[in-house]
């Protein structure tokens, strides 16, 4: 047995309904007034009406910051600090998807401490103190509320990571009704992602790859692989959302502590150029990355495709593999999802950019089981398109 770290939130708190303790939970964290994160969409769901109607009932002061963009660019975490020191909040709230979630890390390690941005990219450079956090996720993809890091656009296009435990909050409280509002093609594509951090964690080269990341991984797969078709067709299916909330917790807590690799690599300049939703972004590269890796470590994926789609079991080794990564593409088929980039509006002639953008993403590509080139990003692209 392999030394490794195992890092995770220190408190999770998950249940129908579980925002009702919210208050209880504040006032049991919180040295201030609290700081709730959110974004304009989420604002317009009642989610963060009820959210204030429990602070008020519980007398707890706030302020309310609603200004989070997808893939958040510097200037809206740079704001939402200025904001936060100069309310002198004691306790960040971030409540909604991935985004809100990342911008809340942040602005809880930055307003707590005296770290800057721009010096604590990358890994462990963050070092805090940070403000007590408590992250509340209303989709079931990122894990964000599980996970040490923050993703952050830099410039116009370029993703960047700060990664550090100072980012695991103190609580993540999880609420599947929070999930039931969610479009179809939200819950499928965030569904997919969830899996993707699964399945990279577990096949993961890093050297803290490990036996909790692996068997959380599995056990992810295995509740989104059940439930992601029935997540998207009946969004108020109580066990489903369960379900798919829960994978992705789990698959969170994988990758945090045994990180992803080329999907997210690729993904990553698509969301940065286009706009592209993260999980869609991971979804339609996907599969043509798992042929490519299946090529030497074909090995790696094959626990996890039948926990994924227990049909496969009666195949073995690389037809397994292969049935794997179609059954995937399939998978994002069925969910109603866009499955070629040239579906969601990329030209062809933007596949060398691509490829060249993702080569920087070196944290990630490093965790690759297969070494890839610039040549094989083009064929990847080239193969997705």
């Amino acid at each position: 047995m392999q030394d490794f770290l195992f890092n995770t939130t220190r408190s999770i708190q998950f249940g129908n309904g579980a925002l009702q303790k919210l208050g209880d939970i504040v006032l049991a964290t919180a040295k201030g007034p609290v700081f709730l994160i959110t974004d304009s969409g989420m604002m317009k769901t009642g989610i963060i009406s009820k959210a204030i109607d429990i602070l008020n009932a519980a007398k707890i002061e706030f302020r309310l910051f609603a200004d989070v963009e997808a893939d958040p660019p510097e200037q809206v975490i740079e704001a939402a600090t200025r904001l936060a020191h100069d309310g002198a909040v004691g306790c960040v709230i971030g409540l909604g998807g991935g985004s809100s979630l990342d911008v809340a890390k942040l602005v809880a390690l930055l307003a707590g401490g005296q770290e800057r941005l721009k010096d604590i990219y990358g890994v462990g450079k963050a070092r805090g103190p940070r403000l007590p956090l408590i992250l509340v996720p209303t989709t079931a993809g990122t894990g964000s509320e599980v996970t040490p890091i923050s993703i952050v656009t830099t410039g116009t296009a370029e993703k960047m990571g700060v990664v550090s435990p100072v980012l695991l909050p103190d609580v993540a409280l999880l609420d599947p009704e929070l999930t039931y509002g969610l479009p179809p093609q939200v819950t499928a594509a965030t569904g997919i992602d969830a899996m993707v951090h699964a399945i990279e964690a577990f096949a993961s080269a890093n050297a803290n790859n490990n036996p909790i990341s692996r068997g959380f991984a599995l056990q992810a797969l295995k509740l989104i692989g059940s439930a992601l078709l029935t997540a998207v067709k009946d969004g108020t299916n109580s066990a489903a959302r369960a379900d798919m909330l829960l994978g992705s917790m789990l698959a969170g807590q994988a990758f945090a502590n045994s990180p992803v690799a080329a999907v997210h690599a690729l993904a990553y300049p698509l969301g940065g150029h286009f706009h592209i939703p993260h999980g869609l972004s991971n979804a339609l590269v996907l599969p043509h990355v798992l042929r490519f890796n299946a090529v030497t470590a074909h090995e790696l994926y094959v626990e996890p495709a039948v926990h994924a789609f227990p049909a496969l079991a009666s195949l073995e080794g690389q037809a397994r593999v292969s049935a794997f990564c179609d059954a995937l593409a399939q998978l994002s088929v069925d969910c109603g999802l866009p499955h070629r980039l040239r579906d969601v509006g990329i030209t062809k002639d933007w596949i060398p950019r691509l490829a060249r953008d993702a080569m920087n993403q070196t944290r990630l590509l490093v965790n690759n089981p297969r070494p890839i080139t610039e040549e094989d990003a083009l064929s990847i692209y080239h193969a997705a398109y």
